[in-house]
């Protein structure tokens, strides 16, 4: 293959909702470093919701390539004039944004802005699980939820993260206790909840039933924080129910149904957390990510927090692909899929 091509993994037709895209390996034109854009070699990626809910969005009679995928930890091959974070030859990772080409590909421009350093004591498959996630986390507790950073101003307050064992949930944890919360985590599964659990949640409810009376079983009589990373009209009465007065809630999903009265006569703060916010708009404040991401690299090294993957497949091929997002339109998945390797001819 020349050297100004590249090979990429993607789809032209949306298929059916019920099954993995149909991933083929097309040759494109490798694109060149410029401005404040890293070109990254992918050495590994992530599966996420959010690429299925991609292709979803596509219509049936859109016939162009769509490459998804936006976790990845890689190498960078190439920097813009502006860039002044990296240099060639840094291994990285980044969750990339919803307006670009995605992560399966050979090599992949990114804003150095939202791309952190690798963490020294991971591989790049273990790298590759936490970045989307860990950013969806951070800003929801430390931005939308204003939880503080300092411990010991959190040490009688409590949080309720409604999916604890998915991929945000099991950072999410992690990043509470750092801050000195007390996290409840949901699960339903002997094998969720031991994730949750070995994630450092401190308990564990189910989120089939309703909350009050599980808290309540736990000697907890509200919440302060609730972080909901799934359907949230499923949850809106058991939540009106725990959160405290002047409580705080964020979700990662919107919500089609109205908010519960009761969240008025609370005066509960309800948020909104999508990581794309910053890189679709463009924010001032868009380099938060990259910091973010390097704090996570640091707490990482440190071993304050661990990795989310749960499965790792290779190599990075259709077939693969296929197998990893089968697993995760199970709606059954514990932490984060991983697969790895480069896509050569």
């Amino acid at each position: 293959m020349s050297k100004d091509k590249m090979n990429v993994l993607g789809f032209y037709n949306p298929g059916s909702k019920t099954a993995a895209p149909n991933f083929e390996k097309v040759e494109m034109d490798r694109p060149k470093a410029a401005g404040r854009n890293l070109l990254v070699e992918v050495r590994a990626v992530s599966v996420n919701p959010t690429d299925l809910r991609t292709r979803d969005a596509k219509g049936e009679d859109d016939q162009t390539l769509t490459v998804v995928g936006r976790d990845a930890s890689g190498i960078v091959v190439e920097t813009g004039d502006d860039c002044r974070l990296f240099q060639v030859g840094e291994e990285v990772f980044y969750a990339g944004t919803s307006i670009a080409l995605g992560s399966l590909s050979e090599v992949q421009l990114v804003d150095e802005r939202i791309v952190g350093k690798k963490p020294k004591r991971i591989g790049f498959a273990e790298a590759a699980a936490l970045p989307l996630t860990s950013v969806t986390a951070s800003e929801a507790l430390f931005d939308r939820l204003g939880v503080s950073r300092n411990p010991t101003d959190n040490k009688e307050k409590v949080i309720l993260i409604i999916g604890a064992a998915g991929g945000v949930g099991s950072v999410a944890t992690q990043m509470a206790k750092l801050a000195g919360l007390t996290v409840v985590g949901t699960a339903s599964r002997p094998e969720s909840k031991e994730w949750a659990l070995n994630h450092k949640a401190d308990f564990i409810i189910n989120h089939h039933e309703a909350f009050e009376p599980q808290l309540e079983a736990l000697g907890i009589s509200g919440v302060h924080y609730i972080f909901c990373l799934t359907n949230i009209d499923d949850h809106m009465e058991s939540m009106a129910n725990a959160i405290l007065p002047q409580g705080k809630i964020c979700s990662i999903l919107p919500a089609m149904k109205p908010l519960h009265p009761a969240l008025f006569s609370k005066s509960v703060s309800f948020s909104y957390e999508l990581m794309y916010t910053r890189s679709v708009y463009q924010t001032e404040d868009m380099i938060s990510q990259h910091h973010i991401l390097n704090q996570l690299a640091d707490w990482v090294d440190e071993g304050e927090i661990c990795s989310t993957m749960s499965k790792k497949l290779a190599p990075l091929n259709p077939e693969t692909l296929k197998e990893a997002y089968e697993n995760l339109l199970t709606g059954r998945t514990i932490g984060k899929i991983v697969v790895e390797g480069s896509i050569y001819p």
